[in-house]
């Protein structure tokens, strides 16, 4: 009997300890709880700490079961960080490594809101700010990531707000040639304005800066 027992207390203690030790139930635990502490993150606003804790996942567990979705998440994260550039970095990684991702469009929604506010810092979010005066390089790639998504993807949930952005875009873009042909006029470069009023009128039509293009 003592013999038996023995062998049992031997068994016993090796299938805990090999229950204790399983790699895969800790990797497992240990994915998930980085996960949801990114999460947690994300719920609190904490955005720099959730691209982190996201990152830190990917890299932990490149293969696991939140990978693609931390993916995902990352684009937000580094958007809602005010960090545009590193958001459409890390939406042309998701298209580029998983192009057939059910929720692929949303990688192409976020690309185009990250470039549709480029250039806008803290203040400009809060106060009023003309963006017709500034680089229109953004805005033209916002609208083109835009049509994109429409293109691709014309039944997706993002696509009625991408929509009304390219509208917006289109506007804003008629207004920034109006800026620049002023420029050229008051400087007496007639030539160089009336090519950007043909400019509007030919290819912005639909735009509320035809009459001052006209004009």
């Amino acid at each position: 009997m003592r013999v038996v027992k023995h062998g049992l207390m031997i068994l016993l203690v090796g299938v805990l300890a090999a229950c204790a030790s399983d790699p895969n139930k800790e990797a497992e635990s240990s994915e998930k709880k980085i996960y949801e502490k990114a999460q947690e993150h994300l719920e609190n606003g904490n955005f720099s700490l959730a691209v982190q804790n996201l990152q830190l996942l990917e890299s932990r567990f490149p293969f696991g079961p939140y990978a693609e979705q931390a993916q995902l998440e990352i684009i937000y994260a580094h958007y809602r960080s005010l960090e545009p550039e590193a958001a459409i970095a890390a939406a042309d990684r998701f298209i580029r490594l998983h192009p057939q991702h059910p929720n692929v469009d949303y990688a192409y929604y976020m690309r185009g809101l990250a470039n549709y506010t480029e250039g806008q810092g803290l203040l400009e979010r809060f106060f009023p700010t003309d963006m017709t005066q500034r680089d229109p390089g953004a805005a033209i790639q916002a609208f083109e990531d835009f049509r994109q998504l429409l293109q691709r993807f014309p039944n997706s949930q993002y696509a009625p707000d991408a929509r009304a952005r390219m509208i917006h875009l289109r506007n804003r873009l008629a207004r920034y040639e109006i800026n620049v042909a002023n420029y050229y006029f008051k400087r007496k470069a007639y030539l160089a304005a009336a090519n950007r009023g043909r400019y509007v009128v030919e290819n912005l039509p639909q735009t509320s800066a035809v009459p001052d293009a006209l004009a």
